[in-house]
C-alpha cells in the first residue's frame, strides 16, 4: 500500500488511552492512516523516517490568546509557535480590535492566512470591554455577524463584562449573548469571570458563558467544575495547590493549558505552551496527563474534531521529542511535512504582510509638556485622604489604598506624596480625554514609564514620579506612533517601538525579545518588582480586572463597575 510518510520505531501517545505505545505510523494526504506494528512489509513509502525510539506527540493546541501580547506580527508568531510544537490556535484579536474595530480583525486575519500554523479565530465579545473608556473601535452585533458568515470563527471570545451580566440585564453584552444564543447554539463561548462564587457565578454560566482563564483558586475552580465550567489553566494559575488538586482529582476532562499572555522575551528563551507542559510535569503531573491537557481536551472544547489526538483520519500535525519530561523537541510535522527541524536553519517567508498605511499613524496626541502632568483639582488647600493604586507582586489585579496627599493651590500636591502619578490619555483623537490617579506598592520608586500597550483600550498610559521624566518617556512613544519607553532623569532606559496601531513591531521574533528583555529590566531597575512588570503595567488601564484600574475617564471601581473620585475627603 502506498503512503507518503512511514515513521519506524516510536513512542507514540495515544490520546484515548493516555498512554504511549511502541510501533511504527503512517502519513497519507496529510492525515494519519495507521499506527501499529505494520512497517515496510505493509506500506512502500515516499519518505521514510527513523524514530529512533523518540516520542511522537500530537501537535500542540492553545485555545486562549492574544497574538497582540507578543507584540509581533501574526507571522512571526507562527514561526514562533512551531518551533515550540504548537500546530493549532485559537487566538482572540480583542487588543486590534479595540484599536481599529471590525476591520483591525480583518487585517489580522488576513495576515494569519499564509501562517504554518492553523489560526482558528475567536470573534472579540467585548469591545470596548466596558463603557468606561475610550477605545478606537468596537465590535457590536452586526459585526459579530459579519464576521460569523464570511471569517474562519470557531468561539465567541471570552467574555469579559461579568459585572453587567450579573447587575444590568440590558447591557450590551447581555444583548450579545441572547443574540449568540439565539442564532449560533452551536458557537463555544468563552469567559472571563475572576473570584465569582455562588449564585453570581451561575447567573453567569446561565447567561451561556461556560469557561474561565482567570487567575484561580481551589475553591473557584472546584466550584466552577462542579458548575459545568470549562477551565483553562495559564501559567499564574500552576501554584502547587492548583496543580495538586488537578493531579489527585479525576478532572482531566474537564480543563487544559493555555497561555493567554506570552511575552517575546519568555517565548523566546522558554518556548510557549510546550513550557507549560514541561512546568507541570516537574510539578508531578504525568507527562500523560499533560499531554491530553495540551492536545485532547482543547481541541475538544473547540470542537476541532479532527486534531489533537494520533489516530486514523486525524489532521498529521505532530511532533518528535527526545526527551519528555524536558520537553526536548527534535522536529515538528504540519499536515505531515516537515516545517521545523533543531538542526536546520529557519528559512522566513519571503512574501511579507504589510498593514494599510494608516495602521502606522494611529496614535493622535500632540506632543506633552510638564503642564499636562500638572493635577487640578476644585478643592480647598488642604490634606486629602486618596485612593492609591497598589500594585501587586504575582497578580495583574491591583488593590485600593487610601492614602493621603496634599492640595495646595488648586493643585495636586502628587511629586512630594509617597506616590507616584499614573495619567491616562485619550490617544484616537476622538475627544481628548485624560485622567489621572495615584500609585504605590510594587511599582516604580523613581523615573517614569510610558506606553500605549494598554489593555484594552491602548490609550497613551504614563507613570511616574517626576513631570519631566514622565513628559520624556510619553513623547518618545507618540513620535515613535506607539511602544513603549522607561525613562530616569532625562536618560531612555529602553525604547520599545510598535508602530503597528500602537501595538506591535514588525521586527523579528528574537530582536523583539531583546528589546523586550531590555524593557523588562529597565523596568526593575526603578523598583518594579512583578513577575512580568511590562504585563502589570498593561492591565493598570484594565477596567474588568480587579479592583482599582484608570483609564482616560477616571479611576475605576472594577467590582462596583463605576468612576469614583481621586480625592475622598479632608483629613
Amino acid at each position: 500500500m502506498y503512503v507518503d510518510l512511514l515513521i519506524e520505531n516510536v513512542q507514540m501517545y495515544n490520546s484515548y488511552m493516555k498512554k504511549f505505545n511502541k510501533g511504527n505510523v503512517a502519513v497519507l494526504d496529510g492525515r494519519f492512516l495507521y499506527m501499529g506494528d505494520r512497517g515496510q512489509e505493509t506500506f512502500e513509502a515516499k519518505s521514510i523516517v527513523a524514530g529512533e525510539g523518540r516520542y511522537l506527540l500530537p501537535g500542540l493546541i492553545d485555545i486562549h490568546l492574544h497574538i497582540e501580547s507578543t507584540m509581533v506580527t501574526p507571522e512571526t508568531f507562527s514561526y514562533g509557535l512551531i518551533r515550540n510544537g504548537v500546530t493549532t490556535i485559537v487566538p482572540e484579536p480583542h487588543e486590534i480590535a479595540n484599536v481599529f474595530g471590525l476591520a483591525g480583525v480583518k487585517q489580522l486575519m488576513l495576515a494569519s492566512e499564509h501562517c504554518v500554523a492553523d489560526m482558528f479565530y475567536a470573534v472579540p465579545s467585548s469591545v470596548p470591554a466596558t463603557s468606561l473608556e475610550t477605545s478606537g473601535g468596537s465590535i457590536e452585533i452586526a459585526d459579530l455577524d459579519e464576521l460569523l458568515q464570511t471569517e474562519k470563527i470557531i468561539c465567541l471570545g471570552e467574555i469579559m463584562n461579568y459585572v453587567d451580566i450579573i447587575s444590568n440585564p440590558d447591557c450590551k453584552t447581555n444583548h450579545i449573548l441572547d443574540h449568540i444564543r439565539t442564532n449560533y447554539p452551536n458557537l463555544v463561548i468563552e469567559g472571563h469571570c475572576p473570584k465569582l462564587l455562588d449564585l453570581d457565578l451561575h447567573r453567569v454560566i446561565y447567561a451561556g458563558v461556560d469557561s474561565d482563564h482567570t487567575h484561580q483558586t481551589i475553591e473557584g475552580m472546584e466550584a466552577r467544575i462542579a458548575a459545568g465550567m470549562f477551565i483553562e489553566i495559564q501559567e499564574k494559575s500552576m501554584t502547587p495547590a492548583i496543580m495538586d488538586y488537578l493531579i489527585q482529582h479525576e478532572v482531566s476532562e474537564h480543563f487544559c493549558f493555555v497561555t493567554d499572555d506570552v511575552m517575546a522575551d519568555s517565548f523566546q528563551q522558554r518556548g510557549h505552551l510546550n513550557h507549560l507542559v514541561r512546568k507541570a510535569i516537574a510539578m508531578g503531573m504525568d507527562p500523560e496527563k499533560a499531554i491530553y491537557a495540551s492536545t485532547f481536551t482543547p481541541a475538544r472544547r473547540m470542537r476541532l474534531h479532527d486534531r489533537g489526538v494520533i489516530a486514523p483520519g486525524k489532521i498529521a500535525d505532530f511532533m518528535f521529542v527526545s526527551h519528555l519530561e524536558q520537553m526536548t523537541i527534535d522536529q515538528v510535522y504540519k499536515k505531515g511535512q516537515k516545517v521545523y527541524d533543531v538542526h536546520e536553519p529557519y528559512v522566513p517567508n519571503a512574501t511579507k504582510y504589510t498593514f494599510p498605511a494608516h495602521y502606522y499613524q494611529s496614535v493622535k496626541l500632540p506632543l506633552l509638556t510638564e503642564q499636562d502632568f500638572s493635577v487640578a483639582v476644585p478643592e480647598a488647600d488642604g490634606r486629602y485622604s486618596c485612593r492609591v493604586m497598589m500594585v501587586q507582586d504575582g497578580s495583574t489585579f491591583t488593590e485600593e489604598y487610601q492614602g493621603e496627599v496634599a492640595v495646595s493651590g488648586g493643585q495636586l500636591g502628587w511629586q512630594a506624596s509617597d506616590y507616584g502619578l499614573i495619567a491616562s490619555f485619550e490617544r484616537y483623537g476622538k475627544n481628548g480625554n485624560r485622567a489621572y490617579g495615584l500609585i504605590g506598592g510594587d511599582t516604580i520608586k523613581r523615573g517614569a514609564v510610558a506606553t500605549t500597550y494598554s489593555h484594552d483600550n491602548h490609550n497613551l498610559l504614563v507613570i511616574g514620579h517626576n513631570a519631566a521624566d514622565m513628559v520624556l518617556a510619553a513623547n518618545e512613544v507618540i513620535r515613535n506612533q506607539g511602544g513603549f519607553c522607561v525613562v530616569e532623569d532625562g536618560q531612555v532606559l529602553a525604547n520599545l517601538h510598535l508602530p503597528v496601531g500602537g501595538i506591535l513591531t514588525e521586527e523579528p521574533l528574537e530582536q523583539t525579545a531583546i528589546e523586550v528583555n531590555r524593557l523588562h529590566k529597565a523596568m526593575e531597575s526603578l523598583g518594579y518588582r512583578h513577575y512580568n512588570p511590562i504585563m502589570s503595567i498593561s492591565t493598570h488601564s484594565l477596567p474588568v480586572s480587579p479592583a482599582l484600574k484608570i483609564t482616560d475617564l477616571g479611576l475605576i471601581d472594577v467590582n462596583a463597575g463605576k468612576v469614583v473620585p481621586l480625592l475622598i475627603q479632608a483629613v
